[in-house]
């Protein structure tokens, strides 16, 4: 790490009549050195005290410097241990034109996959639930959470909900929640699905293994039945730096109806 240090810091004393202040062009030498894999995955930088004195600046600036890295991902900060290059995201391309369950996508890709258990359980629904599941208030919704897990990493946090009349013992659930429901009948054959950007809160970003405050995806699915009943109302979080989400667009030909 010595030599890319010296190579890092020597770059930002070249370039230090930029204009740009100086947070920003260590932030951007030890980026650039990062993608270009002079420092790796897991490679410590040098102490605070240290870059301070490499690159001639305060140690104020080498301190902002990191901490806009540490809430990019680029970089990650361990108590008592200092501070190090982040591990290399896989990236996860997930199509929109099909509906499969979490498991489904990674045992296909031919990754690990677990789930720990946030949440199994009836409760009194949310006036959201009502709304969407057409429950009334005296009626029960079960709520299923799990942090789904890929290759030992935190990739989503899933928080699905149903009718308990649909799934009365939520508990009794086994990896996947639509072969439990496959059993019974009530899989999803379609969904609409919405997807906005998110800032991952301290709980959340805790179970993801990520910072406070990076990007996400927050999504949003209301899945039916071939009926045209609502079966499940899902609100997840997905880690930003590791879902890429793929959709195939046909133009209509002559004729065609445009469908929204």
């Amino acid at each position: 790490m010595s030599e890319a240090a010296d190579q890092i810091f020597a770059t930002l004393k070249q370039s230090s009549q930029s204009g740009a202040p100086l947070y920003l062009q260590l932030r951007k030498s030890i980026e650039d050195a990062v993608n270009r894999g002079l420092i790796g995955p897991g490679d410590a930088l040098p102490s605070e005290r240290d870059i301070a004195t490499k690159a001639d600046i305060s140690r104020v600036t080498v301190r902002k410097a990191v901490q806009d890295l540490v809430k990019g991902g680029i970089l990650i900060q361990r108590h008592g241990s200092g501070t190090f290059v982040a591990p290399r995201m896989e990236r996860v391309e997930q199509s929109l034109s099909r509906l499969t369950s979490f498991t489904e996508d990674m045992a296909r890709r031919g990754m690990a996959v677990r789930s720990a258990w946030l949440d199994r359980g009836l409760y009194a629904p949310s006036p959201d639930e009502m709304m969407v599941l057409g429950l009334s208030s005296n009626e029960l919704v079960a709520r299923v959470a799990r942090l789904r897990i890929a290759n030992d990493t935190p990739l989503a946090i899933e928080r699905a909900a149903l009718s308990a009349s649909v799934l009365p013992d939520p508990a009794g659930i086994g990896s996947s929640l639509y072969a439990a429901l496959e059993l019974t009948g009530h899989r999803p054959v379609r969904a609409v699905q919405r997807i906005s950007a998110a800032n991952l809160g301290d709980s959340d970003a805790r179970l993801l293994e990520v910072p406070p405050g990076i990007a996400g995806l927050h999504i949003e699915r209301i899945s039916y039945l071939a009926s045209g009943k609502v079966i499940e109302f899902t609100r997840s979080i997905y880690r930003g730096d590791a879902y890429d989400f793929v959709a195939e667009l046909r133009l209509s030909g002559p004729g065609e109806e445009v469908r929204p």
